[in-house]
């Protein structure tokens, strides 16, 4: 993972395995730079050792996030967050599912095993909320967040609890929808109008569950309007028969050209074949490489 030129923003979607993890950085006026961290995964190895998102940020001598965004409370959304505060890296905000208390984190977790980074997020949970902690996001210059949930206990699993965060960067829209399944699109737009036209206007969408079937919502293309200029998946190596759905993706996303000088269109692209996606912002433009 390489350091990011700010230029007008950066956002970097990082290769953590099958987890997700995904850095927007923008600049201020004076010098001073706002960092979103959507998610904390982290990389069992990378060039042959482990990789995480507070050793990258404390790299470039980053001690401070504006906001956490934690999409899903599975590990694999987490598991470098830990390491991440043991490192003095400061967290400003930290944004998830209002309706999912720390309690009910732990008690969803306990049918399934809670690993060492949502037991983490639950205690941080907790004692922000002792302090009379609201969840609200930072105001950033040229930066537009709207966030859409299914409420607990309408849904008791975590993954229909994800918190679909969307992010209007410079007028181009990025979608990071955790481990949304089709039971809990269908509900969202069903019972969120407001939600529909953000779905007609995303550029790029972070497909949900790492690209499994179970993370479609055929609803969403057909019938809303979603037609994203690029898809990208966050995972490792095939792992599962319900995740490749990489040409259905294909069929719903116009594609770019000039991907990283190579030939044709790119409709998807996946971390696992293409690593380390990167978004940079210059002069209206919104360059991928």
């Amino acid at each position: 993972m390489t350091y990011l030129p700010v230029h007008d923003g950066g956002l970097q979607i990082f290769d953590v395995d099958h987890g997700q993890c995904a850095l927007l950085t923008m600049p201020a006026i004076g010098g001073a730079v706002y960092r979103i961290l959507v998610d904390c995964g982290h990389a069992t190895s990378f060039r042959g050792a482990p990789w995480y998102p507070g050793a990258h940020l404390q790299g470039l001598g980053v001690r401070f996030v504006d906001m956490l965004v934690c999409t899903n409370f599975d590990e694999d959304h987490m598991s470098g967050y830990p390491d991440l505060v043991s490192r003095g890296i400061s967290i400003g905000r930290i944004l998830a599912n209002p309706t999912v208390a720390p309690e009910t984190i732990v008690s969803l977790k306990t049918r399934d095993g809670m690993g060492p980074g949502i037991a983490a997020l639950a205690n941080t949970l907790a004692i922000r909320r002792s302090m009379a902690w609201a969840q609200v996001t930072p105001t950033i210059p040229n930066v537009n967040m709207i966030w859409s949930w299914n409420p607990y206990p309408y849904f008791d699993d975590e993954n229909n609890l994800s918190l679909v965060f969307t992010l209007d960067i410079r007028g181009f829209r990025f979608m990071f929808p955790g481990d949304m399944e089709s039971n809990g699109w269908a509900n969202l737009l069903a019972t969120c109008p407001a939600f529909r036209p953000v779905v007609a206007g995303v550029h790029v969408l972070v497909a949900a569950h790492h690209g499994r079937w179970s993370g479609v919502s055929e609803e969403m293309f057909d019938v809303h309007g979603c037609n994203p200029n690029l898809v990208v998946i966050s995972d490792d190596h095939k792992q599962y028969d319900t995740q490749d759905t990489t040409t259905y993706y294909g069929s719903k996303a116009i594609g770019i050209t000039d991907f990283r000088g190579q030939p044709g269109v790119r409709r998807v692209l996946t971390t696992r074949s293409d690593g380390e996606v990167r978004f940079s912002f210059v002069n209206g433009r919104c360059d991928v490489w």
